[in-house]
């Protein structure tokens, strides 16, 4: 088969490797019928992420067709549609007990395109099938259906939930890519006050806007003090930090109120400073997370309903074999626009969804 093989920093190629297999008797087998690239694998390309051999096949999301299972698996067979997680769960083990599947100590966590061959290729061997691949509503396009592997439950459980965003909340998302506007999504679900989104990029900002934030900032511009001014100087009650850089760390921490909730989000490749100086008076709750899934049910039925809107991120679809060509448009999505690439679906010119009448 064709998958898309890390080779070492700044090393790739869309290639044959070996069909995958059923090696254990949890195992499933996937035709991907639709993939998309994250932004961890941009990271995996720079180096940033040593645990990744050179000649594994990346990617760590995926919709397709079950082609084969082993003995063990009793919740998906050949012929079903299923999302692929990001998470790989065994159910058994002490954190995935506790619902900490990002934790599992029995072989998952997060393993495709990371510590096993992952999801840009045309089969994919999924480990643990029975709590790792969703079926799927038939109503649900693969394009919508995609992006519930990772961005969705991750903004949903590692940013909303662990930002405990309640009712007549003040909400500020530092980082509007497709996970922080994913986090403006659904932080609309608890009916905040008002979503506050801050990023460097206008087209991204009037994203957050047409997905539901009533207020942007230019992160260069002192986005502080707007939310400042629109809490009449308390701060929010919860930040988002979507980013992953120091600077955008530090902002969050002076964004939010006393009392209030810094959920970081953000894949962080270097230290940040923790003003303590400051920050230990205030009562400030930080939390961190690798996103675990358990939400990945409820995301479905939510988005087959029509309540997500998944497919309003995707902004360019590629055939599946044009996979160099998706990472250098969402590598420099700057220049391209970008938001989610989707390969697998019918090739079409890029998507527009915020453009004004």
């Amino acid at each position: 088969m064709k998958a898309y093989v890390f080779h070492g920093p700044g090393q790739s190629a869309w290639e044959d490797v070996p069909d995958p297999a059923v090696k254990e008797p949890t195992d499933a087998i996937v035709r991907v019928d639709a993939v998309t690239i994250c932004g961890t694998d941009l990271h995996i390309l720079k180096g940033d992420v040593p645990e990744v051999r050179p000649g594994t096949v990346l990617g760590h999301e995926a919709v397709g067709e079950v082609v084969d299972v082993g003995g063990d698996v009793r919740t998906v067979r050949p012929g079903d549609r299923v999302l692929v997680s990001c998470i790989t769960a065994c159910g058994r083990c002490h954190s995935c007990r506790e619902g900490m599947y990002g934790q599992c100590r029995g072989g998952g966590g997060w393993i495709l395109g990371h510590l096993v061959d992952g999801t840009q290729a045309e089969y994919v061997r999924v480990p643990f099938a029975d709590l790792s691949a969703h079926p799927l509503p038939s109503a649900l396009d693969s394009k919508d259906a995609v992006l519930l592997a990772d961005i969705f439950p991750t903004s949903y459980e590692v940013g909303v939930l662990n930002g405990h965003v309640r009712p007549g909340d003040t909400v500020a998302v530092v980082g509007a890519g497709p996970v922080g506007l994913a986090a403006v999504a659904t932080a609309r679900l608890f009916a905040p006050e008002r979503i506050v989104a801050v990023d460097l990029a206008a087209a991204r900002l009037e994203a957050a806007r047409h997905l539901g934030a009533d207020a942007v900032a230019d992160a260069r511009e002192a986005p502080e003090q707007l939310v400042e001014d629109l809490t009449d100087g308390l701060g929010a009650d919860v930040v988002v930090e979507a980013v992953g850089l120091p600077e955008t760390f530090e902002l969050c921490t002076r964004m939010v109120r006393p009392g209030g909730h810094v959920a970081n989000v953000g894949v962080h490749g270097k230290p940040v400073t923790l003003h303590l100086e400051d920050l230990w008076i205030k009562n400030v709750t930080i939390t961190t997370g690798l996103v675990d899934t358990y939400s990945t049910p409820t995301l479905l039925r939510m988005a087959a309903a029509g309540r997500l809107p998944t497919g309003q991120l995707v902004t360019h679809t590629f055939p599946l074999t044009h996979m160099e060509e998706a990472y250098d448009v969402f590598a420099r999505a700057a220049d391209t626009g970008a938001l989610k690439v989707v390969l697998g679906e019918e090739p079409h010119e890029e998507v527009v969804p915020y453009r004004a009448a």
